[in-house]
């Protein structure tokens, strides 16, 4: 019985792999193109045509590529009359059959290519040219030894001859056509063969042709017919044969689905006691879960109002501070001190609020944050900025305090003779970046991740509070971006600002 469900699995497994890859046949170009076609939308479909037939290519799937690339080519002329881009685009694919196809393949691959380029001869309606094609293509059609090949050249041919008038070829070629389609029953090719002729008789008031005609499709219509009825009735016979067949397996092996059912029914008991096991284990997870969730609320509760504390605290003290000698460098650091504390504060107690964008000529704007920092860098260091003269929407309050931070800190580091550059980058239709990058010592890899954290040790605040990187950092999360050191750059320290629109 374990075998049996094995195999059975296994079966199961092999159906959903083939359907995925029946589902794979075609790449995302080409279903792009039919959908495009259905809309009628036909340079597009076209367009797209045309990357499938260079997609398959690449890949190595000629004959869908060609395929593809005859369908494009078909729609240059039979919409738009673009016979000359038709014939380039055809001499384009004939030249990747010869470069990867040999023998009967490419023979096959350029009868393809050879009847669409006898198709447009036949709109032009320019007779010399397509019947060159049908002698190319018999010569093609012999080479690549498949029949269903040879019977397209004989309908090709019975179209063409009945087309310009040659109605005694047409019919010697119809005979051996009929023939060979009705034996491999094709009959809608040999119907629509049947319908060409007597239009042409019509066409030409050919009388006797299209009574000719006419009657002799009567008596193959009817011959058709037996031999659909035949068809049919060897199908019924060969169903009820197949369901025989099935009822006698059935019964030879009831014993053992029998084996099966009482297997199955053991297992729907070990199923249901797992899964009461397993509505168990679940419903200590969602309690344990509702306990997690409102211990994290609680300590978001306290984060909160520890920020609001020292936020208030700050604000006490700013009064009394004020009131001090500010010029002194320790009042100073106070001062910075208590107003970068209730700025970390407002910007963590705003979660969720929405920053105001404005247009902003990013050229211009560069320069004059840099204009800001000149002066204040180190002699012999230059100053450079990189940024395109184009429009776009950012908050300039928060872009401000960012890049001027950073650039002034670049000012401090970087020693005699280095660089300092201030970067616009344009990385897709909803994503910039601003990139200050400066030649000085950098930034220890372990140090970088506490850097844009606030109070990790206690520090002498007339050395900096180290609050700056963090308030920074929380800005660029206001406005749906990032602030970030980049680990690549190697030669002293690159941050990247990156912002989504």
């Amino acid at each position: 019985m374990k075998k049996r469900l094995c195999i059975l699995f296994l079966s199961m497994l092999f159906i959903c792999a083939f359907s995925v890859a029946q589902g794979a046949t075609k790449n995302d170009f080409e279903q792009k193109a039919e959908a495009a076609k259905e809309r009628g939308e036909n340079t597009t479909a076209r367009y797209l045509y045309i990357r499938a037939y260079e997609d398959y290519v690449n890949k190595g799937s000629l004959r869908q590529g060609v395929e593809c690339g005859v369908k494009a080519s078909g729609m240059y002329y039979n919409k738009e009359n673009l016979y000359k881009e038709a014939f380039d685009l055809l001499r384009r694919i004939e030249a990747s059959i010869d470069a990867n196809a040999k023998g009967g393949e490419q023979a096959a691959l350029r009868y393809l290519t050879t009847k669409e380029r006898f198709q447009m001869y036949m709109k032009m309606r320019r007779s010399a040219s397509a019947q060159e094609q049908i002698d190319n293509m018999e010569k093609y059609a012999n080479a690549s030894g498949d029949e269903s090949v040879k019977n397209d050249l004989l309908y090709t041919k019975t179209i063409f001859y009945y087309t310009f008038g040659q109605n005694e070829k047409g019919n010697a070629t119809f005979k051996q056509m009929a023939s060979k389609l009705t034996a491999s029953k094709e009959y809608d090719k040999v119907d629509e063969a049947y319908k060409t002729l007597i239009a042409n008789g019509r066409r030409s008031n050919n009388a006797t042709l299209v009574a000719e005609s006419y009657k002799t499709y009567i008596a193959w219509k009817d011959s058709v017919a037996e031999l659909k009825v035949a068809d049919e009735r060897n199908a019924l016979k060969k169903q009820i044969a197949d369901h025989e067949a099935t009822i006698a397996d059935k019964d030879s092996s009831l014993t053992a689905r029998q084996a099966v059912i009482v297997g199955l029914s053991i297992l729907a008991v070990v199923l249901a006691a797992a899964l009461v096991l397993g509505a168990i284990v679940l419903m200590r997870y969602i309690f344990q879960n509702r306990k997690q969730k409102k211990t994290i609320k609680l300590l978001n509760d306290n984060n909160a109002l520890k920020a609001k504390f020292i936020s208030n605290i700050s604000a006490q003290m700013e009064p009394s501070l004020r009131k001090l000698d500010n010029s002194a460098p320790e009042v100073k650091a106070l001062l910075d001190f208590s107003d970068h504390i209730q700025t970390l504060s407002a910007l963590e107690n705003t979660d969720g609020t929405q920053v105001e964008k404005e247009d902003t000529q990013v050229g211009t704007f560069c320069e004059e944050l840099m204009a800001q920092v000149r002066g204040k860098e180190k002699s012999g260091v230059a100053l450079k900025v990189d940024a395109p003269k184009m429009v776009v929407k950012l908050n300039r309050e928060y872009v401000s305090h960012i890049l001027l931070h950073l650039l002034n800190n670049a000012a401090i580091y970087t020693p005699t003779g280095g660089h300092i550059t201030l970067e616009y980058k344009k990385r897709g239709a909803h994503k910039h970046q601003f990139i200050v990058s400066d030649t000085g010592c950098g930034i220890p890899e372990e140090k970088r991740e506490d850097i844009f954290k606030p109070f990790l040790e206690i520090r002498d605040l007339a050395m900096g509070d180290g609050l700056g990187l963090p308030i920074c950092k929380q800005m660029a999360m206001k406005m749906n971006g990032d602030l970030e050191v980049d680990p690549a750059f190697t030669k002293g320290t690159r941050f990247v600002l990156s912002l989504h629109d």
